[in-house]
């Protein structure tokens, strides 16, 4: 029977881990299309780990199904299954050359040595490398050994490809090349991709689709623009990106527009987007640095539903991603502010005054004490 074009090439249902009376992952679900680069993205200890560990078959579910290919693997050993795994320091092994490297695996299933060159051969010409065979792996950059190590997975040709911060070791020019390298090589290599992180930046860059993992569970599944845009929780809405955050009491709901009275007495208006909150109950706004408007005069933001006038305490000057911190006029919290890139603000300097303004659609309402302890802050880790 030929394979089922719509089947996922993985998929866990009701996954569950337990550690006596602590849940890990508690009651996953997920499915993962084939040919697709999907990220789990949380916090340390969120879950992730386990959850590849698990799939990999390191760790055994305490109830749950995973499927590869259609297929249940939770009785098939690690060494059987038909996924492959990248680690964050790549385990390469140093007294072997880069062609003993990545023939590996092949070797340990008793392939002829022709044959395993040939292969070796055609991976390094897929991810770049061509004529590498007999180099030592201290004379590779790190991003070379970083592709060598994907090259070692690649050329067993697993149906799933897992792949455990394998980053996180890089310097940050590097990791920002590796980010788009990878994403061509899964594409070039049309296999499904797992990826675990805790940096939003390389999900949100490379991933087809992203789980948004928090103590155990999944807070929600979607596209980098969903995620973004259209935080579902209070938790994403902190963790995915950068964020100001406001605290106070609904005054009024009218469709999908809402008033909140900030706890230092400020009115501001936002978007519940469906979220059932009331007059009178207790709640969050969230908006984004890049949604606020600045202005050097009050005219500039007068078409906004917010607007706030304040002084500039800290500059953040990073090229194109420059920020501001703003001190209200009215008090409360410094609100950071995107500046934009047209050089109209490339002379701001601490103690100047702004005008700032955000239209309420930008300003994600949730019910109070639902998301992250710091929403400016996500935790790293």
């Amino acid at each position: 029977m030929p394979p089922d074009p719509d089947c996922p090439d993985l998929e866990c249902r009701a996954l569950t881990k337990r550690f006596d009376d602590f849940a890990a992952v508690d009651d996953v679900s997920f499915a993962v299309p084939a040919g697709s680069f999907f990220s789990i993205l949380g916090p340390s200890g969120c879950g992730k780990t386990t959850i590849m560990r698990m799939i990999a078959g390191f760790l055994e579910p305490t109830s749950g199904e995973i499927l590869i290919k259609g297929k249940p693997v939770l009785d098939v050993p690690p060494n059987k299954r038909p996924v492959n795994m990248v680690f964050q320091h790549l385990a390469l092994f140093p007294m072997m050359n880069i062609e003993d490297n990545i023939g590996y695996g092949l070797r340990r299933k008793g392939m002829g040595r022709a044959e395993i060159a040939r292969k070796v051969d055609a991976v390094l010409d897929r991810i770049g490398l061509p004529g590498i065979n007999t180099r030592k792996v201290e004379e590779l950059s790190g991003g070379q050994k970083q592709r060598v190590a994907i090259a070692r997975c690649m050329v067993l040709e697993p149906d799933v490809l897992l792949l455990d911060e394998p980053l996180g070791a890089l310097d940050l020019k590097l990791r920002e090349r590796m980010k788009v390298e990878l994403k061509a090589l899964q594409a070039a290599f049309d296999t499904t991709f797992v990826y675990i992180t805790h940096d939003q930046s390389e999900a949100l860059v490379m991933s087809d689709q992203i789980a948004v993992m928090n103590a155990g569970v999944f807070e929600q599944v979607g596209t980098a623009q969903e995620l973004y845009y259209r935080p579902e929780t209070a938790f994403v809405a902190g963790f995915v990106g950068d964020t100001n955050r406001w605290a106070g009491r609904v005054e009024r709901v009218e469709g999908d527009a809402l008033e909140l009275r900030t706890e230092n007495g400020i009115l501001m208006r936002g978007a519940p987007h469906g979220r059932g909150l009331r007059a009178g109950d207790r709640a969050e706004i969230y908006v984004r640095p890049e949604a606020i408007r600045v202005a050097h005069d009050a005219a500039g933001v007068e078409a906004f539903d917010n607007r706030m006038q304040g002084s500039v305490t800290t500059l953040l000057f990073n090229g194109a991603a420059s920020r501001v911190l703003l001190q209200p006029a009215t008090g409360g919290e410094e609100i950071e502010v995107a500046l934009p890139q047209s050089g109209e603000f490339a002379d701001t300097q601490k103690g100047d005054a702004l005008h700032i303004g955000w239209a309420g659609a930008q300003g994600n309402c949730f019910a109070a004490g639902t998301g992250p302890a710091s929403a400016s802050a996500p935790e790293a880790g």
